[in-house]
């Protein structure tokens, strides 16, 4: 059983995440820090608002697939 937090932090990864697939990075950033608001520690949601904000300042091509290259180590 998970926590009422835990599932708030789920619900708001997942719909960032439907933002991110849909290349809307303000929105789902938006969501993943709304995550971090209930758990500061959520690892994932921290990976993607780094990468949200690299792709808002990087657009991927127009065919992008999801897929996310690191540039950086």
């Amino acid at each position: 059983m998970i926590s009422r937090e835990k599932e708030k932090v789920l619900a708001f990864f997942a719909e960032g995440r439907k933002h991110y697939a849909a290349k809307n990075f303000e929105k789902a950033c938006a969501c993943f820090e709304d995550a971090l608001k209930i758990d500061a520690q959520d690892g994932p949601s921290k990976v993607y608002v780094e990468r949200c904000r690299d792709l808002m300042e990087n657009p991927p091509p127009e065919d992008w697939d999801g897929v996310y290259v690191m540039k950086t180590k």
